[in-house]
C-alpha cells in the first residue's frame, strides 16, 4: 500500500489543463479564468461625484460663502459649460466633475433659495470626488488561474471584459457497478440497495467546475463493464464506484485494463477507502476506481477525484485545503492507515463523531469536516491541535 500523499502525487502527475474557451461574462461564474483579463479603461473613467450636492472651485471654500447655480450634471450626462467665479454646478452621484472643480459640497451642507446656495456652518471638509482611475487604471490585470466569484464578475464587467477566456470543463464519466444496485425511484429486490454515492460524486464534480455524466449501472459481468467503458470513452476522466477490491466479483481492474488503462496503484494506506485504483490510457484519459462504500467513495472523491478535476482545469493548488483546530473530544491511538474521521468544525474547534463506519451516510451528512489522523498517531486529548479538512 502507498500513502495518501504518494497517491495524490500520482493522481496529479500526468494531468494538465485541457484547453480553453471564450465565454460571455454572464456565463463565467464558477469557471476557471485561464488567461489574464486586462482593463481597457480607467475606473472610474472620469473624476466622478461621490455625493449629491454642488461642485465648486473650493480652494477658498468657507461657511457663509454664496454661489449661483449655473447648471446641472447627472450620471450619464456630462455638463460641458464653464463656471465663472462665484458659480456652482448642481451635481448628482456618479456624474462627471468638470475640469477645474475640486470640491462637491454635499446638499445637506447648503441652503438654497432660487439659484443661490449658501454654505452652512457644518461644512464637510472632504472633497467628495472620486478621481479617475481611483479603483483601477487602464491596463489593470486580473490574473489567472482563478475560480471566478461574483465579485470577480463585477470587477471584470467594470474592466469592460464582456468575453473571458476560461478553462474547458473536464467531462467526468461516473460509473456505479454491482448487481446489488438500483437507481433511486426504482423498486429494489430485498437483496438490493439504492445507488447513492454516485449522486454525491456528480454534485462534487459539478461544483468543482467539471461536467459529470452518470452512466447506467454496470452489472458484475465482463460484457456489462466492457460496454460501460465504451460509453465512457469520450470522457476526460472515468470514475468507477465499487468493484475495486479483490473479491471474485470485483471485475473493475481487469476490465479497466482490457479497456486500455494501465493501473498505477490499487491500494492505499487510507481509512476509509483502502481499495482505490488509478490508471491512464494512451490518449491521456485518467481512470479512478473508487471503493463502493458510500463514505469511502465520497472521502476518496474529496482526496483524489476533485484534485484531478482541478488539475484538468489548470488550477495551481488542486489539493484539498486544511486547517488546524482544537480537539473537543479525546481520541484513542490510530492504526496503520491515515484516518479521515467525520467531524463537526465550529470556529477553531472540532469534534469527531462517535460513529465512523464507512456505510453511515447520516453521519457524513451531518459532518462539515474530516479530521486527518496520520498513521500511528498517538492518543489525542481535548485541546490538542489536529489537522482538519473542511468539507
Amino acid at each position: 500500500m502507498i500513502s495518501v500523499a504518494e497517491a495524490q502525487a500520482l493522481c496529479l502527475d500526468r494531468l494538465t489543463q485541457l484547453g480553453t474557451e471564450a465565454v460571455a461574462l454572464r456565463h463565467a461564474a464558477g469557471r476557471t479564468l485561464a488567461a489574464p483579463a486586462v482593463a481597457d479603461r480607467d475606473q472610474p473613467p472620469f473624476a466622478a461625484s461621490a455625493m449629491d450636492g454642488y461642485a465648486v472651485q473650493g480652494d477658498d471654500l468657507k461657511p457663509g460663502a454664496t454661489y449661483r447655480v449655473a447648471g446641472e450634471a447627472a450620471a450619464g450626462h456630462v455638463w460641458n459649460g464653464t463656471l465663472q467665479d462665484g458659480e456652482a454646478l448642481r451635481i448628482f452621484t456618479g456624474a462627471p466633475v468638470p475640469d477645474g472643480l475640486n470640491h462637491v459640497v454635499i446638499q445637506e451642507d447648503v441652503s438654497r433659495e432660487g439659484d443661490i446656495i449658501t454654505i452652512g456652518e457644518g461644512l464637510d471638509a472632504k472633497p467628495n470626488i472620486r478621481p479617475a482611475g481611483a479603483d483601477f487604471p487602464a491596463g489593470f490585470t486580473l490574473d489567472a488561474p482563478r475560480i471566478l466569484t461574483p465579485a470577480d464578475l463585477a470587477l471584470l464587467a467594470a474592466m469592460n471584459a464582456g468575453i473571458v477566456t476560461v478553462a474547458r470543463k473536464p467531462s467526468v464519466a461516473l460509473l456505479a457497478t454491482g448487481d446489488e444496485l438500483v437507481m433511486p425511484g426504482e423498486a429494489p429486490r430485498p437483496d438490493q440497495i439504492i445507488a447513492s454515492n454516485v449522486f454525491a460524486l456528480a454534485a462534487m464534480v459539478d461544483a468543482a467546475g467539471g461536467e459529470a455524466r452518470i452512466l447506467p449501472i454496470a452489472r458484475d459481468t465482463d460484457a456489462a463493464l466492457t460496454e460501460s467503458f465504451r460509453l465512457a470513452s469520450e470522457a476526460d476522466m472515468v470514475v468507477t464506484i465499487g468493484g475495486a477490491s479483490v473479491g471474485d466479483h470485483d471485475l473493475v481492474r481487469p476490465m479497466a485494463e482490457a479497456a486500455g488503462f494501465r493501473i498505477a496503484f490499487h491500494k492505499i494506506a487510507l481509512r476509509p477507502g483502502k481499495p482505490l485504483m488509478l490508471g491512464h490510457n494512451r490518449s491521456g484519459t485518467a481512470f479512478v476506481g473508487l471503493p463502493g462504500n458510500p463514505v469511502s467513495a465520497i472521502v476518496c472523491g474529496h482526496l483524489f477525484m476533485l484534485p484531478m478535476v482541478r488539475a484538468l482545469l489548470g488550477q495551481d493548488a488542486p489539493l484539498p485545503k486544511t486547517v488546524t483546530a482544537d480537539l473537543m473530544q479525546s481520541m484513542g491511538e490510530n492504526g496503520l492507515r491515515t484516518h479521515y474521521m467525520r467531524a463537526h468544525l465550529e470556529g477553531d474547534s472540532v469534534t469527531p463523531f462517535d460513529r465512523q463506519d464507512s456505510a453511515l451516510l447520516t453521519v457524513l451528512q451531518q459532518a462539515n469536516a474530516l479530521i486527518a489522523r496520520p498513521p500511528h498517531d498517538g492518543v489525542r486529548q481535548v485541546g490538542d491541535r489536529v489537522v482538519v479538512m473542511p468539507l
